[in-house]
């Protein structure tokens, strides 16, 4: 079900109301009941995949907590690989499978690469049927669609056997609050990624109505509407007509397609974010912050702690600090960092396009930490800024405004540049696309579906968002009159300018 239409509106009102309506007991079933609805809607039968993974983690989570010594770390073993077992099996094995296929092609070994290629295919097609896709012939087949957010619930369940593992969490032992845990529907198909100590506990107390929730948590869920429907499915028609057929456009169209990509993207996912946190809160459920004002970072380590930031601490705690984080010395350091960027590339998506964004935000950050290391011997490395009180300008504190303004710049572009290879279809694509930019002609012109009033509009929409992210401007709730206002303005300009394509969001793909 999307955020972004009718039926989820009908849904989120009926839910809420009811919920409202019922006592402890009755609202967990509710809740979880409506997550099921809400996820088959998009794919009936892979739910059955989604309890497969809820069972695996209840058990493993009980017999963690009761067994004592190194049966305890083979538990955990055992569960991860099986929630590994079914992300890889899913959205890895094509990816595989051709890349150990072209291998064996580029030693000369064709019968073997063959082989590769038809084992893979008879596999995936073979679990495939098990869910009812009696029309996939191979994992190149449009019909095999990867199950929807299973990168998410996966990374969610396993925070949970970790935690308990560590000792941070209690196993759960009343099932259905357990498998809500990992399918609460506003924040079951694109996050935020929550860690058990943070949620689990809230699905055993009943919240009462509080209205100043209810309005903070619809106005929330209005204005990351706003940024979904109005800015980024508006953004997204030059994205696609550009980035759709990249060698019949010019730099000058591939260039501004990148830069308006750049913010649809976070429009897009920032949106869905608000969406999800916001209809939480209006049940009185507290979900973690997910965007904290990412485009305005001095540096690209700035940026990856404001920008998804449940993906980024989860590959922080559970990957980064396990591998030694920076504890092992510099070269150690170095591998870590770059392990954990291109796993996060792979776990966006089974393409080398990712792989190589999340290698690049990795090569960004160790040219950082050698950059400082470097001035630091030099004595030229500015004295760190104090602690100051304020939530947005902590960063930017005894600077001058020039030089926050070349940073925020600075690194606004090398973000931009990678995005042209998570958005790219294929690495050759994105190859040819900055090339173009890179030789783009003063005299070419942008060859835009919009027309001028609306590439002006779409500007003017982007000033706007930036300026709202840097003032850090929060939408007063307190006055309910003032409330009431805004968020029939926000409703009323969302209808009056949204783009109702139903496209779904960015994120539901990985």
């Amino acid at each position: 079900m999307l955020f972004n239409s009718l039926q989820f509106l009908l849904f989120f009102i009926v839910i809420t109301l009811s919920y409202f309506s019922l006592k402890w007991q009755g609202r967990w079933i509710l809740l979880l009941v409506a997550s099921c609805y809400f996820y088959m809607v998009l794919k009936p039968e892979y739910i059955l995949i989604l309890f497969l993974t809820i069972v695996i983690d209840y058990i493993a989570g009980i017999w963690i907590e009761k067994t004592t010594g190194s049966s305890r770390r083979w538990l955990l073993i055992l569960s991860l690989i099986s929630n590994l077992g079914i992300l890889a099996f899913f959205k890895y094995l094509g990816f595989f499978t051709e890349n150990v296929s072209w291998f064996f092609e580029t030693i000369h070994m064709p019968e073997l690469a063959n082989q590769v290629m038809s084992l893979g295919n008879r596999l995936f097609v073979k679990v495939l049927h098990v869910f009812g896709e009696s029309g996939v012939s191979s994992f190149k087949d449009p019909k095999s669609i990867l199950p929807v957010g299973l990168s998410f619930h996966t990374f969610q369940a396993m925070s949970y056997t970790i935690e308990v593992y560590r000792g941070n969490q209690k196993a759960e032992r009343h099932f259905g609050i357990y498998a809500l845990y990992v399918m609460f529907y506003p924040q079951l198909v694109a996050g935020p990624i929550e860690r058990p100590q943070n949620v689990l506990w809230q699905f055993h107390k009943t919240f009462p109505y509080d209205a100043e929730n209810v309005k903070a948590g619809l106005m929330q869920m209005a204005f990351g509407l706003f940024k979904k429907l109005v800015i980024a499915d508006r953004l997204a028609i030059l994205v696609d007509h550009a980035y759709g057929h990249p060698a019949e456009q010019n730099g000058l169209t591939l260039l501004a397609a990148t830069f308006f990509y750049t913010i649809q993207i976070y429009c897009d996912f920032s949106g869905y974010s608000d969406v999800a946190i916001g209809s939480a809160r209006v049940m009185g459920f507290t979900l973690m912050e997910n965007f904290r004002t990412p485009y305005i970072a001095q540096s690209v380590s700035e940026f990856w702690r404001r920008w998804h930031i449940s993906l980024s601490t989860w590959f922080r705690d559970y990957l980064y600090i396990p591998l030694g984080g920076n504890r092992k010395g510099e070269v150690r350091q170095y591998l870590n960092m770059m392990i954990v960027f291109l796993a996060s590339g792979l776990w966006h998506g089974a393409n080398w396009t990712y792989v190589i964004w999340g290698g690049l935000n990795g090569v960004y950050q160790i040219l950082a930490v050698l950059r400082d290391k470097l001035l630091a011997r030099l004595g030229l490395l500015p004295v760190p800024p104090q602690k100051v009180t304020s939530p947005v300008h902590d960063t930017q504190a005894r600077k001058s405004p020039v030089r926050v303004v070349f940073n925020v710049l600075f690194t606004f572009v090398l973000i931009m540049l990678t995005w042209v290879f998570f958005r790219a279809r294929t690495l050759s694509d994105a190859l040819l696309i900055l090339q173009r930019i890179a030789t783009l002609s003063p005299t070419e012109r942008i060859d835009s579906p919009l027309n001028t009033t609306e590439m002006w509009f779409s500007i003017f929409l982007i000033g706007f968002l930036l300026v709202k992210e840097y003032f850090y401007l929060y939408i007063p709730t307190r006055n309910t009159l003032r409330f009431a206002v805004l968020f029939v303005l926000i409703t009323f300009v969302t209808y009056l300018f949204g783009v109702f394509s139903s496209n779904q969001f960015i994120y539901f793909q990985f």
